[in-house]
């Protein structure tokens, strides 16, 4: 009697697993197009020029939405090995998400999605053609995504030598000091170290593998309080903040701004994404009497062009 209840729960068991399976393989069929079904592939004007067919392609890599992204190591082995053997897959990326910066894949090397990219390659061709002198900078880099592509728009412009920095701790964020900077007291970041602590080996090599390493991009490593104040930057024709928190925000601004020259952009990358981000933009913007208005680049990006 045992054998046989064992061999009917085993069944069951097989049953069950069997579809589970299924389950997930339907599901995967209806919310994952096949090739033919996908969405159709970016599509360039037959007259753009060679440097922004460049460009293009760089934003769409660095984005990894040149691939039909999937996040396959959390799918369990067994499961991913049927899917495969079928030719199918899940992906989580909703669609657009790459576009707005919502959701990336693993691989990235850039969070911040096509929309914000183009808002770099309109801010820095605009800055060349008006010859406005300055290097150009990001604080907070992670990856160095922002900053390989900004090089790679020098390259493509033909620019000589204007310099790229790269400011980061290369640690993640810091814990919040809400004894100086109270807006941050419930920032948990800090704690994502995991995710956004990127070594700056790491991000050398990202730009070498571009080919983009060379001696105009320039390492500012370590906290913003302690690299910014005293950074060997003489003028900024781009200064881009994507710093999360109010404390390295308001750190790049009041470091950093006044040697952005007239006609130069300042691009907020988390305007939109924390309240304690917006308070130190809008204080500092109110503090310093800027009036020119913030121009909306996606959900979460703003900018603004110095007038004076």
């Amino acid at each position: 009697m045992k054998q046989i209840l064992s061999g009917t729960l085993k069944i069951a068991i097989a049953v069950l697993a069997t579809v589970g399976l299924l389950t997930m393989v339907v599901l995967a069929k209806l919310s994952i197009p096949t090739v033919a079904a996908a969405k159709p592939a970016h599509v360039l004007p037959a007259q753009t020029s060679l440097a922004d067919h460049y460009l293009d392609v760089m934003k769409r890599h660095l984005t990894r939405s040149d691939y039909d992204a999937s996040d396959e190591s959390s799918i369990p082995v067994p499961v991913r090995r049927f899917l495969n053997a079928r030719g199918l897959r899940l992906s989580q990326l909703a669609p657009n998400s790459q576009d707005e910066g919502t959701a990336w894949p693993e691989t990235a090397e850039t969070m911040i999605g096509i929309k914000r990219l183009d808002n770099i390659q309109y801010c820095v061709r605009d800055v060349l053609a008006r010859k406005v002198p300055g290097d150009l900078i990001e604080c907070g880099a992670w990856r160095g995504g922002a900053t390989i592509f900004m090089r790679a728009a020098l390259f493509a412009y033909n620019d000589p030598d204007r310099r790229v920095w790269v400011a980061d701790s290369f640690e993640g964020l810091p814990a919040p000091d809400p004894a100086t900077y109270p807006a941050d007291l419930h920032d948990e970041h800090f704690k994502q170290g995991d995710q956004l602590a990127v070594g700056v080996d790491t991000v050398r090599l990202n730009f070498a593998r571009y080919g983009l390493l060379d001696d105009r991009v320039k390492f500012l490593v370590g906290w913003f309080k302690n690299t910014l104040p005293h950074a060997p930057i003489e003028r900024l024709a781009v200064l881009r903040v994507d710093a999360d928190m109010y404390e390295g925000t308001i750190q790049a601004l009041e470091s950093l701004y006044s040697k952005v020259s007239p006609s130069g952009y300042v691009i907020i990358d988390d305007y939109g994404y924390t309240k304690s981000c917006q308070m130190a933009v809008n204080e500092f913007r109110q503090k310093k009497g800027i009036t020119t208005p913030l121009q909306k680049i996606d959900w979460t990006g703003v900018y603004w062009q110095k007038s004076d």
